[in-house]
C-alpha cells in the first residue's frame, strides 16, 4: 500500500504548527494492548473489536472540548455480547463508557479504557399499535424514527437539533430535549419499557409480564436498596419538596430523583432512572415509546423586539396560544446570523445591541392556524416591534428560518479565534425570569471575555451559549475555570435554576452536582451508583465524581490543519449521511485523525503509522460526495480536503496517465462497450469471476484507487449507435454522459430502449425534442479526473467540455440537457472553477439543467396511462447538492400512487466509480436503505445517475434505473 505524503514524491508532511502536549505517545503505536484486544476479540470475535492505533485516535474525540484515548473499541452485536463485556470488565478491573452518536457535548462518551460503540449495530424499529407506540434500538437515529412514525400522523417527544444524528440511545441516556420539548414530552415521560443489562449481567424487560417478580428474584439488593432509598426520601419532606421543585423546570443534573416519587416498586424506579443516567447504571438494549400526535400542517414567524424583556413578556401569552416553539435569539447572534445566512432579515444587520427576537411556531390544521396567526397579531399588538410579523407555511422558508437558528453553533465555529474549542452550554432558569436571566448571563460572559450570544427554548427558561477557549493556553484554562465557578454561583446562588437543561450532566457538570442539589440529595445518587454498579464499571466521572477539578482535565488541543477542514468543532453531524460511516471512517474521525498527525513531531513514529493507515481508511474510501457540508454548521465539504490529499499523492507518471486518458477517452468509451458486450446475456458465476480476476490483478499492478472492480452483475452495454435527431427543431441540445454511453441497461431489463431513446422519444412526445450533437463522444464533465485529484486530465477535459457545450448550444443561445445527474452537478459546480476566465464566461452563460429539471416542467405536457402503486426512489448526493429532490418526487409521484425515499437513504457511495473501486463502500453506504426496501418492496427502483444505480443493484438487489425509462413507458400513448 502506498504511504501518504512521502517525501520522495514531494509530498505535503504534517501541517505546519507546534508539537501538541496532548499527542498521542509512543507507547500507543501498536494500537490497544496485546492481552485486552486478544481476550476481547476471543469473546466477541475479530470484526467487533477496533484495536488500530487509528481506530483508537478516531474514537478519542466526539462533541465535547474533552478527549480522552480509549485502550479499546469494540462494537458489540447484542445482549449477550455486552453481558461478556461486562464480566470481562468485573473479573479484570476494567471499566467501559457507551458511545452512539457522538453528539454529547459535556463529555458522557468517551473513555480511557473500553469504549463500547453501539451505533453500529444497534438501529431497527418495530411501530406498534398503529404508530401509538415505538420500540426501538439505540443506535437508531431519531429523524429515522421519526420519519418512520409519520405516515402514522405520530412522533417521538424529544426534538433536539442533532436529530439527524442523534440516536435514540442517547436521547434517552441524556434526557434531551429540544425547541419543541416540553417537560411532559421528554424521554422521562414518553419512555414506556427499556431493556436492560446490569453490570451485574442481568438482562430484563420492563415489558415483560412477570418483569418485576424476576427482577426482585435476579437482583433482590438492587431491587430492596432502591425501595430504601425511595423510603429515606419520603421520609424527608424537606427533600420531597426540594425534588418536586427542581423538576418543574427543565433539569438533567445528576440522576432523575423524581424516580422515587413518581414509582412505586422496584423496576418502575430503576427504569424511570435508567432516562438521563448517562450510560453509568445499565445499557438499554431497546427503548419502547408511548409516541405524540403529529400536526399535520406549520407556521412560523419571527418577532423582533426593543429588549429581551419585551420579547420575554411575550412568552407566556404565546405558550398559552399553543406555540410549539418559541425560540429567542439575542441581537448581537442575529446580526451575525444576517450575514452568514441567504434568507436572513435584512434590518437584522443594523439591530441595536439590546433588541432581540422569538422564533415562533405553531403546528395544526389549517383553520387552527389561521386562528393562531390572528390571535398572536392580538399578542403584539401593544409592543413595539422592529418589523412588522409575517407567518409563512412554506416549507423550503420555514426550514430556513430554523436553520438560522440552530446556526448559532455554526456562526460561533468560523468566528472563533484559531485554536480555540467550542463548548456549547445550557442552563434553565425559571422561565417567568428568563429576561433577567438572559441579562445576567450576558454580563457574566462579557465578564470573561466570551461572545455575549444567547440563545434558547424560551418557553421553558432554556437558555444556551458558547464559550470558546484555547485550552493549550493555561491562561485560558484559568479563565474557563473561573467562568464555570461563576456560573454555578449565578444559576444556582440567585436563581436556583438547572446547570444542565437538556444535555446531560457529563464531565464538565460532574463537580457540580452537590453545588446544584445539595449533601443528601447527591448521597442518594452515590448510594444509586454502588448499589446498580457496585464495582464502578460504567462512565467513571460521568455524572458523579470525587475529582472537584475532573472539568478542567483531559482537554483536546486544536491544532491548525489544511484550510478545507480548520473550522472543525467535531460535533458529528455530518457522521449520518456519510457513505464509509459503516466501513471506515467519517468526516469527523478523517479530521480528528489529520489533526493527531498535527500534534505529532515530523520524526514521530506515531505520525507514520497514522499516515499509513490513513490511505485507505481516509483517503481512498472517501465518497468525496460533498454531502457532509449539508449538515455540517460550518460547511465543512472533507470531501474536498480528500480530494486534495489525491493530488497530493499524484505522480508525474499518475499525471500521464490520466491526461492521455482525457485526450483518448473515445477510445476508452469503444474499449469499455466492446469489454461489455463479450460478456453480455452471460451471467454465470464463472465469467463474472474471470473478469473479476482480470481486474483484480490490474488492481494489483496499478492501484485499488485506480482500476474498478466488479462487484456484481454487469449491465448490458449501452448501443453504440446515439438515436438520430434533428438540430432544426430542437428545443435543447441533449449530452448523453459517458457513462450512459458505456453502461446500459439494468441485466433484468430489456437492452433497449436505451437512456437515450428513451430521453429523446419523451421528450418528442412532449413537443420538447432534443438534438444530440454529431461529436459528444470522446467527451465528459471531467469529474472522474477531479476525484481522482489528477490535474492534468481534469483541465484538459474541463476545457474540452467548456469548448464544445458553449458550440453546441450556439453561444448559450439553447439550453443544455444532461443525463446523469453528477455530470450535471461537476458541470455546474467544479469545471468553472478550473478554467480560465473566458471559459468560465461561458459556462455562467449557458444554460445547463438536468433531465431531472427538463422532465419536471414536461410533465403537463404529458398524460400516464396507468400508475403503479409503489416506487421506491433514490435521491443521490448530486440531486441533493443541485436541491432537485423534491421535483425527482414530484416525477416519482405522477407515476405512482406511493413514492417512498427508504428511511436511512444517504448518498449510495458509489461516487462516480469509487464505488467500482471499493464495493464494499457501497455496502456501508446503502445498509439502512436496503433495510427498508427489504421491509417493503417497491414496483420499479428510479434514481437519476447510472453508476449510482449500478451500485444500488450491487448491495441492494434492486433493479434501480433512471426515472426517464418509467416516465418514457407510462406516457406511451394506449
Amino acid at each position: 500500500m502506498r504511504k501518504l505524503f512521502t517525501p520522495e514524491a514531494g509530498r505535503i508532511g504534517r501541517p505546519d504548527g507546534p508539537v501538541q502536549p496532548d499527542a498521542v505517545g509512543v507507547e500507543h503505536l501498536g494500537g490497544s494492548p496485546a492481552g485486552l484486544a486478544r481476550d476481547l476479540t476471543a469473546l466477541l470475535g475479530s470484526e467487533q473489536v477496533l484495536h488500530r492505533l487509528s481506530d483508537l485516535v478516531r474514537y478519542a474525540s466526539d462533541a465535547s472540548p474533552y478527549r480522552l484515548l480509549p485502550q479499546v473499541v469494540v462494537q458489540p452485536r447484542d445482549a449477550d455480547d455486552v453481558t461478556a463485556v461486562f464480566d470481562y470488565c468485573r473479573r479484570t478491573g476494567r471499566h467501559a463508557t457507551f458511545r452512539s452518536g457522538g453528539t454529547s457535548l459535556n463529555g458522557q462518551s468517551q473513555s480511557d479504557d473500553i469504549l463500547i460503540d453501539v451505533r453500529r449495530h444497534w438501529a431497527g424499529m418495530t411501530v406498534e399499535n398503529d404508530g401509538a407506540r415505538l420500540r426501538t434500538g439505540p443506535g437508531t437515529i431519531l429523524s429515522h424514527a421519526n420519519a418512520v412514525l409519520a405516515p402514522y400522523g405520530r412522533r417521538l417527544g424529544p426534538d433536539p437539533a442533532s436529530a439527524d444524528v442523534a440516536t435514540i440511545g442517547g436521547v434517552v441516556a441524556n434526557n434531551a430535549g429540544g425547541m419543541r420539548c416540553s417537560l411532559p414530552r421528554n424521554a422521562y415521560h414518553c419512555v414506556a419499557g427499556i431493556t436492560f443489562v446490569l453490570p451485574s449481567g442481568t438482562t430484563m424487560d420492563t415489558e415483560s409480564p412477570d418483569a418485576e417478580s424476576a427482577f426482585r428474584e435476579a437482583e433482590p439488593e438492587l431491587a430492596d436498596g432502591l425501595l430504601a432509598l425511595r423510603a429515606d426520601i419520603l421520609a424527608d419532606e424537606e427533600l420531597v419538596g426540594r425534588i418536586r421543585h427542581k423538576y418543574t423546570i427543565r433539569n438533567t443534573t445528576g440522576y432523575a430523583l423524581n424516580a422515587f416519587l413518581d414509582a412505586e416498586t422496584p423496576l418502575e424506579i430503576f427504569r424511570r432512572l435508567l432516562v438521563g443516567s448517562e450510560g453509568t447504571l445499565a445499557f438499554m438494549a431497546e427503548v419502547v415509546f408511548d409516541t405524540l400526535p403529529d400536526p399535520g400542517l406549520t407556521t412560523v414567524t419571527w418577532i423582533a423586539t426593543e429588549s429581551v424583556d419585551a420579547a420575554a413578556r411575550l412568552v407566556p401569552a404565546l405558550v398559552g396560544l399553543g406555540a410549539e416553539a418559541v425560540e429567542l435569539m439575542m441581537a448581537p447572534a442575529l446580526t451575525v446570523a444576517a450575514q452568514a445566512y441567504p434568507g436572513a432579515p435584512a434590518y437584522w444587520r443594523t439591530l441595536d445591541p439590546k433588541a432581540a427576537a422569538l422564533l415562533v411556531e405553531f403546528r395544526g390544521e389549517a383553520d387552527a392556524l389561521d386562528d393562531a396567526e390572528r390571535r398572536v397579531r392580538e399578542v403584539v399588538a401593544d409592543t413595539t416591534l422592529l418589523d412588522p410579523i409575517e407567518f409563512t407555511r412554506d416549507e423550503e422558508l420555514i426550514e430556513c428560518n430554523w436553520r438560522i437558528r440552530e446556526g448559532l453553533l455554526g456562526i460561533v465555529g468560523h468566528l472563533r479565534p484559531e485554536g480555540s474549542a467550542v463548548i456549547n452550554e445550557d442552563v434553565c432558569f425559571p422561565p417567568a425570569r428568563i429576561a433577567e436571566g438572559a441579562h445576567d448571563l450576558q454580563q457574566l460572559l462579557s465578564k470573561h471575555g466570551f461572545l455575549p450570544g444567547v440563545a434558547g427554548h424560551a418557553a421553558y427558561g432554556n437558555l444556551h451559549f458558547t464559550l470558546t477557549p484555547v485550552f493549550t493556553e493555561e491562561a485560558d484554562k484559568e479563565r474557563y475555570g473561573a467562568f464555570m465557578s461563576d456560573l454555578v454561583g449565578l444559576v444556582i446562588g440567585k436563581y436556583d435554576g438547572s446547570l444542565k437543561a437538556e444535555h446531560g450532566t457529563g464531565r464538565n457538570m460532574a463537580p457540580f452536582v452537590e453545588h446544584e442539589w445539595g449533601a443528601k440529595a447527591t448521597d442518594i445518587m452515590w448510594r444509586l451508583k454502588r448499589l446498580a454498579d457496585p464495582q464502578g464499571i460504567l462512565g467513571p466521572d460521568v455524572i458523579l465524581t470525587a475529582d472537584e477539578e475532573i472539568h478542567l482535565k483531559g482537554f483536546k488541543s486544536t491544532p491548525k490543519i489544511e484550510q478545507a477542514a480548520n473550522l472543525c468543532i467535531e460535533c458529528g453531524f455530518c457522521e449520518a449521511v456519510c457513505p464509509s460511516r459503516n466501513v471506515t471512517t467519517t468526516p469527523r474521525q478523517r479530521i480528528a485523525l489529520r489533526r493527531e498527525m498535527a500534534r505529532q513531531p515530523e520524526d514521530s513514529p506515531v505520525l507514520a503509522q497514522l499516515q499509513a493507515e490513513y490511505e485507505y481508511d481516509g483517503i481512498e474510501t472517501c465518497a468525496a460526495d460533498g454531502t457532509c457540508a449539508i449538515p455540517c454548521p460550518v460547511q465543512i465539504n472533507t470531501g474536498a480536503l480528500m480530494k486534495e490529499f489525491r493530488r497530493a499523492e499524484s505522480t508525474a507518471s499518475r499525471e500521464r496517465a490520466g491526461l492521455a486518458a482525457a485526450e483518448h477517452w473515445d477510445k476508452i468509451e469503444r474499449l469499455a462497450r466492446a469489454g461489455m458486450s463479450a460478456v453480455d446475456g452471460v451471467q454465470s458465476h464463472m465469467d463474472v469471476k474471470v473478469l473479476t480476476e482480470l481486474t483484480d490483478a490490474a488492481r494489483f499492478v496499478a492501484s485499488n484507487d485506480l482500476v474498478p472492480s466488479v462487484p456484481g452483475p454487469m449491465p448490458h452495454p449501452a448501443p453504440a449507435r446515439l438515436p438520430h435527431t434533428e438540430r432544426k427543431s430542437a428545443r435543447a441540445v441533449y449530452f448523453p454522459t459517458c457513462i450512459n454511453r458505456i453502461f446500459g441497461r439494468d441485466p433484468d431489463k430489456p437492452n433497449t430502449p436505451s437512456l437515450p431513446e428513451a430521453f429523446v422519444t419523451l421528450s418528442a412526445r412532449a413537443g420538447m425534442p432534443l438534438w444530440i450533437p454529431d461529436d459528444v463522444r470522446g467527451l465528459c464533465c471531467s469529474t472522474p479526473w477531479a476525484s481522482k485529484g489528477l490535474t492534468d486530465g481534469h483541465l484538459w477535459m474541463a476545457e474540452a467540455i467548456c469548448d464544445a457545450l458553449w458550440r453546441w448550444s450556439d453561444h448559450g443561445s439553447l439550453p443544455i440537457v444532461i443525463d446523469a445527474a453528477s455530470c450535471t452537478h461537476g458541470l455546474l459546480d467544479d469545471v468553472a472553477e478550473h478554467v480560465d476566465d473566458t471559459r468560465r464566461a461561458h459556462m455562467e452563460a449557458m444554460s445547463i439543467q438536468d433531465s431531472i429539471t427538463w422532465c419536471r416542467a414536461l410533465l403537463p405536457r404529458l398524460t400516464v396511462n396507468r400508475k403503479l402503486n409503489t416506487v421506491a426512489v433514490h435521491p443521490t448526493c448530486s440531486t441533493t447538492h443541485l436541491k432537485l429532490n423534491r421535483d425527482l418526487r414530484t416525477i416519482a409521484s405522477f407515476l405512482a400512487d406511493t413514492a417512498m425515499v427508504p428511511v436511512g437513504t444517504t448518498c449510495c457511495g458509489t461516487a462516480g466509480d469509487r464505488g467500482l473501486l471499493h464495493p464494499e463502500l457501497v455496502v456501508s453506504a446503502t445498509r439502512d436503505e436496503k433495510a427498508g426496501l427489504d421491509a417493503s418492496p417497491a414496483q420499479a427502483y428510479l434514481s437519476a445517475n447510472r453508476t449510482c444505480e449500478m451500485g444500488l443493484r450491487h448491495a441492494t438487489g434492486r433493479p434501480y434505473e433512471s426515472f426517464v425509462f418509467l416516465l418514457e413507458e407510462l406516457t406511451k400513448p394506449s
